[in-house]
């Protein structure tokens, strides 16, 4: 079984800055591209950024509020990924998702996505 879990949210004033993990376990053959999605209260959650192993490796994509403030980074061989948020605001305020993308189990070897739990990040006035 394989399990996201994220961790570094919190709470932080405007123009602060998070840095959020997410760790994939399991027995894990393979992850096709592993990102951050988050929901605010009332609203559809939304792709933050991702980060693309297969087919090619390195490709990031950012979702459009992003402005450049966040960056997204890997370690395939660890599983992990980590989300830099800077210059925080109030609108950022959102639980935020781990997603794993076509992720291959040694016993399974079919794809499938995975979620996480999510980390609630707060962004006061």
């Amino acid at each position: 079984q394989v399990q996201l879990v994220e961790s570094g949210g919190g709470l932080v004033q405007t123009g602060g800055s998070l840095t959020l993990s997410c760790v994939a376990s399991g027995e894990i053959f393979s992850i096709n591209a592993m990102g951050w999605y988050r929901q605010a209260p009332g609203k559809e959650r939304e792709l933050v950024a991702i980060f693309r192993r297969r087919p090619m490796r390195g490709w990031t994509n950012y979702g459009d509020f992003v402005n450049g403030r966040f960056t997204i980074s890997s370690d395939d061989a660890k599983n992990t990924i980590w989300l830099q948020m800077n210059d925080l605001r109030p609108e950022d305020t959102a639980v935020y998702y781990c997603y794993g993308d076509s992720v291959i189990t040694r016993t399974a070897m079919i794809g499938r996505d995975y979620w996480g739990q999510g980390t609630q990040v707060t962004v006061s006035s």
